[in-house]
């Protein structure tokens, strides 16, 4: 193309027509027929915390937490899902219930992670307040002990202890 040619073409384009935009402004707001109810409580203020056990403030009692942890340890397929388990279980402030700790055995042998096995009974011996307590976890907890072929550190090493 020539140099005059694109010059028209430019002028063209420069003084050619732009459509008008329209400035009509659409409602932000659009005007409801009935306005809902307004109420400044919380709707977690109408029901009880204790009638919520999904709420993150729950109190869970005893019983609920040997219940979660037992089913937890049932459902392990693997040495992580049990490591973490124990990680969680023994954070709380209080001492996991034999029935728990069997559940933790089990699935300590089912995945066969002997060592870890063993490190539930250390876990025991650190959480009890006092040797008397430990003493009675052992004695509750002999029969599962010999059934799974789990030794104490204490027996095993008996200079260590």
């Amino acid at each position: 193309m020539s140099s005059a040619v694109l010059a028209r073409m430019s002028r063209a384009r420069f003084f050619a027509a732009r459509p008008v935009r329209s400035f009509v402004v659409s409602p932000v707001f659009k005007p409801t027929t009935a306005a809902a109810p307004f109420s400044s409580a919380s709707r977690r203020l109408a029901a009880s915390p204790a009638d919520d056990p999904h709420d993150p403030h729950h109190e869970e009692s005893f019983e609920e937490f040997t219940a979660r942890y037992e089913k937890e340890f049932e459902q392990v397929q693997d040495v992580f899902e049990l490591q973490r388990n124990l990680n969680n279980a023994f954070a709380y402030d209080l001492v996991p219930s034999p029935s728990v700790i069997t559940a933790a055995l089990r699935a300590a042998r089912r995945v066969n992670d002997y060592p870890t096995a063993v490190r539930i009974f250390e876990g025991i011996k650190a959480k009890v307040e006092n040797k008397n307590q430990y003493e009675e976890y052992l004695k509750e907890l002999q029969s599962v002990r010999e059934e799974l072929g789990v030794h104490l550190k204490e027996n095993m090493y008996p200079e260590a202890s």
